[in-house]
């Protein structure tokens, strides 16, 4: 519970110039499958550790689970 209340700060702190009801979306998927969120992440930086900039990791990894974020996002 208490890891879930910093990953929503964090999420609110890099959401923050998005429109209100995209930012509830996102924050609404994350607390339904934070595991998911944090595979990704975790992929995003073994992507930079092997040498990708973050933009072109963060693109792939996201490419990848990008059925699964979409169901997430359409409920």
């Amino acid at each position: 519970m208490l890891k879930d209340f910093f990953i929503k700060k964090a999420l609110e702190s890099q959401l923050k110039n998005l429109p209100a009801d995209q930012k509830e979306q996102v924050l609404k998927a994350v607390s339904e499958n934070p595991d998911l969120f944090v595979k990704i992440a975790k992929e995003i930086q073994q992507k930079i550790k092997e040498g990708m900039n973050q933009q072109q990791a963060a693109f792939t990894v996201l490419k990848d689970h990008q059925e699964e974020l979409r169901k997430l996002l359409q409920k």
